[in-house]
């Protein structure tokens, strides 16, 4: 496919810039601006289908967004899970009930979802959840354990994968339901504290939570067919908005390094360049792909390039950092909270960028197995 922005989408990316910029002002919490996104239309421009809040643009206004969004330094996104995954599942897979009912509060910025997948024994291997949910007249009653659920705390729903036959096993019969978050003594949800000292992350319980039959997508036992769909809307445009973030990362490293003499060192000067020509190859790699719905590892090859690219980079921080990365503030002391500078962070987060997303070495099975023919790697009795 050939990827390239036209006089009108520069018109566009004049009026992106010009709304960001005059949004932009102030301090406002996540809710809010989500609702002021999605009252000015800037939600759900992506989706395969309008008439639910949304307005749709071509792919090179999508990419227009993403961009300038990430350019402009606006809030991380608390919608990104419902706009992104769950919303093009929905027209998918869902009943017409179930778009009228979901997608108009998505494209509003009023309902946000997190991803009920991982469980403690089943990260990588997404097959081996035992999250189970028992049919209750016109319901069902959801009992299990998620983890590593994204934003779960500030959630209002949340989308998850149980297992509805018992006995069952493997990609057989799991279910897709919609789980209301809002049931007090039938879900927890308990944030887990990160090497940054933040908690983006959560363990989620249900016990007897309830999540209505009418909210099953794409039928009881299909779940396994719904989730790898769902992963299959996991990236694409938002991997271009991706790498404006780390340009700018690259780009406050490359400063800091000239400012305090780091890159007069040949071997940080030539790690500043092949992680600059890295980016690049990632960008023109994205956008060769963009839209090849086609190229079945596409979606596994840009997520181990970036990983891994991610994780050099917070490496490579602390390098030009010297000595002072590996220490605190300061004016730190015992009795107060240890504050983590952008490149401390950056080096301790990216730690996870090679497992979170599927892990690499689940990347290279799915490359091996799907694009390149090789045979699979033998499993168990369960596989």
């Amino acid at each position: 496919m050939e990827f390239g922005f036209d006089a009108e989408d520069e018109v566009f990316r004049t009026e992106v810039r010009g709304w960001l910029s005059a949004q932009l002002t102030g301090d406002m919490g996540r809710r809010d601006w989500e609702r002021r996104l999605g009252g000015a239309g800037w939600i759900g421009l992506g989706w395969p289908e309008d008439g639910y809040g949304n307005r749709r643009v071509s792919l090179t206004r999508q990419v227009v967004w993403a961009e300038e969004y990430a350019r402009s330094g606006a809030p991380a996104r608390s919608g990104h899970i419902g706009e992104n995954l769950l919303a093009p599942t929905l027209i998918a897979h869902g009943t017409p009930e179930q778009k009228d009912r979901f997608l108009p509060p998505v494209a509003r910025g009023e309902e946000l979802w997190c991803q009920g997948y991982s469980e403690p024994g089943a990260g990588s291997d997404l097959a081996g959840v035992r999250t189970a949910a028992a049919r209750d007249g016109d319901a069902y009653r959801v009992t299990g354990q998620k983890i590593w659920t994204s934003l779960a705390h500030e959630a209002d729903w949340c989308f998850v994968l149980a297992r509805t036959e018992p006995g069952s096993r493997r990609h057989h019969g799991l279910t897709f339901l919609l789980v209301p978050m809002d049931q007090p003594g039938r879900i927890e949800v308990r944030p887990i504290r990160q090497l940054t000292g933040t908690s983006e992350f959560n363990e989620v319980f249900f016990d007897g939570a309830v999540a209505r039959a009418a909210h099953v997508v794409g039928g009881e036992g299909n779940g396994w067919r719904v989730a790898m769909g769902l992963l299959g809307f996991e990236r694409g445009v938002s991997t271009l908005a991706q790498q404006i973030g780390f340009a700018a990362e690259l780009g406050r490293v490359v400063r800091t390094a000239v400012a305090n003499g780091a890159a007069d060192d040949p071997v940080v000067r030539d790690r500043l360049v092949r992680q600059w020509a890295l980016l690049r190859t990632m960008r023109w790699n994205a956008l060769r792909t963009l839209g090849n719905a086609a190229d079945a590892g596409a979606p596994s090859v840009a997520k181990l390039l970036w990983g891994r690219w991610h994780q050099q980079l917070g490496e490579l921080a602390m390098q030009v950092r010297g000595a002072a990365g590996a220490v605190g503030p300061a004016d730190w002391s015992p009795s107060a909270p240890y504050e983590l500078d952008a490149y401390q962070q950056l080096f301790l987060f990216s730690r996870a960028d090679t497992i979170y997303g599927g892990s690499d070495e689940i990347q290279r099975t799915i490359i091996a197995e799907r694009v390149l023919g090789l045979p699979k790697e033998p499993r168990g009795p369960e596989g």
